[in-house]
């Protein structure tokens, strides 16, 4: 049975139908294509089976609409991968370069290899029908706002809220692969050698605006195939997550936290800029933890890495006072669906008000450990205000002793509390950043 178990998932189509399936389910791709892609023998197999996987969570709410145009009946939850494989099928003729014959073949054949030969039949017969009837079909479900738009009601109606003059534009930048960009170690070597030494060997890219070390390669690779990874020349980071950084005036010596830190990226980004920090990055998830420590060992940087729950502190790290503390609280990472597009299906609208709660306790229990005169740096991936400037607003009106301290860059729209970076922006992801700072004497109420 193992042996047949293993044959199955040989073709890119079922791995992807079992991804599929697995995020409809309530799981997430991180978690679930790293374990399937290890099924497949061919790198090229891989390549498609994660883009077919990404595509069709990313256009999930027109899919889905589509099928439900297509089926007479719904089918059973129990087959949810066959659904997914009509989705696939969809996803080829609508967005990639696949051959349709191949494109009709290989998805209803991949429902035999899932144990399920009586979907072949239906399964061709649901995408020969979309063939036939396809404009029709399209212009039909262009009536369904999330569907003509591949984005839940609720977040689209944020969306549309919050940049009413540049809202397509928005969920746009939403929709659409992101772009592969790398922080340019600039402990090790220059942004412009990087960019030479990348030319050099036939690698397109240029330097993200902003900020000091990011790049976005024209086309996105293996990160182990480019030049210096294993040096520790480059990692893997958005240009919008590379700005923390450079809003806490680091200097030798400072003690500082990282409240949130996997998987790492930051962290290793602060100690890239000044190696002489007493940095102590600190997770909630003992897990998430070992992603840091391999980072660190990679860039051959050194932190104190503990667990920790930042809405509950306690032990040694939470008898110190830090000058800087870099605050990525856990939000609704609505800024990341582009790299994330199983956001979709798994955040809720009602998840928000807990999420906002979080925050307040974290904000809340890590301030006390701010030394007087240091500086907060608040940071979501999120793109909604409850997140972000208005939990700031009610934070400030609370706590006498913090002031904000407004960024003056060129980067973002300002709000009421801090700047918010629209996602798509200079091809970087949606990111919110408010810097604060505690008084040095907090005044009679």
């Amino acid at each position: 049975m193992a042996t047949r178990k293993k044959s199955l998932l040989k073709d890119p189509r079922v791995v992807a139908a079992k991804v599929i399936q697995g995020v409809v389910a309530g799981q997430s791709l991180s978690e679930l294509m790293p374990r399937y892609l290890e099924q497949l023998d061919d790198l090229r197999d891989g390549g498609l089976a994660q883009e077919i996987s990404y595509g069709v969570i990313r256009r999930y709410p027109q899919l889905k609409a589509l099928v439900n145009c297509l089926l007479d009946r719904p089918l059973k939850a129990k087959d949810r991968d066959v659904e997914a494989l009509i989705m696939i099928g969809l996803y080829q003729l609508l967005y990639l370069r696949v051959a349709e014959h191949a494109a009709l073949n290989e998805t209803a054949g991949a429902a035999k290899k899932l144990g399920k030969s009586w979907a072949v039949g239906l399964v061709n017969g649901v995408l020969r029908n979309f063939q036939r009837r396809r404009e029709a079909l399209m212009d039909q479900i262009e009536t369904d706002p999330q569907a003509r738009h591949a984005m839940p009601e609720w977040l689209l109606q944020r969306v549309q809220q919050q940049w009413p003059d540049a809202w397509q534009a928005r969920v746009e930048a939403l929709n659409s692969r992101p772009p592969m960009s790398l922080r340019v170690n600039l402990s090790a070597i220059s942004r412009e050698t990087y960019l030479q030494r990348l030319k050099t060997q036939g690698f397109l890219a240029q330097p993200i605006p902003y900020t000091q070390g990011g790049v976005t390669l024209e086309k996105a690779m293996e990160v182990t195939q480019l030049p210096g990874f294993d040096e520790g020349c480059i990692s893997v980071q958005d240009g919008a997550a590379q700005l923390a950084a450079e809003l806490l005036d680091l200097k030798p010596g400072l003690q500082v936290l990282d409240a949130c830190a996997a998987p790492g990226g930051k962290s290793c980004h602060l100690l890239e800029r000044e190696r002489k920090l007493k940095l102590t990055a600190m997770d909630v998830n003992p897990e998430r933890l070992v992603r840091v420590e391999e980072n660190l060992a990679r860039l051959k940087l050194q932190a104190e890495v503990v667990a920790g729950d930042a809405a509950y502190p306690a032990g040694e790290w939470a008898s110190r006072l830090y000058e800087r503390i870099l605050l990525d609280v856990p939000c609704s990472a609505t800024g990341v669906m582009r790299r994330h597009p199983d956001i979709k299906l798994l955040r809720r609208e009602e998840d928000i008000p807990n999420l906002v709660s979080l925050q307040s306790d974290i904000l809340k229990a890590i301030w006390p450990r701010l030394a007087v005169g240091g500086v907060m740096l608040y940071v979501t991936c999120s793109i909604l205000s409850e997140e972000n400037e208005q939990q700031l607003e009610r934070f400030l009106s609370e706590h006498a002793d913090a002031v904000e301290q407004p960024l003056d860059v060129a980067w973002g729209e300002a709000r009421t509390v801090g700047r918010q970076i629209a996602p798509g922006v200079k091809g970087m992801d949606g990111f919110f950043y408010a810097r604060l700072v505690k008084l040095c004497s907090k005044p009679s109420q």
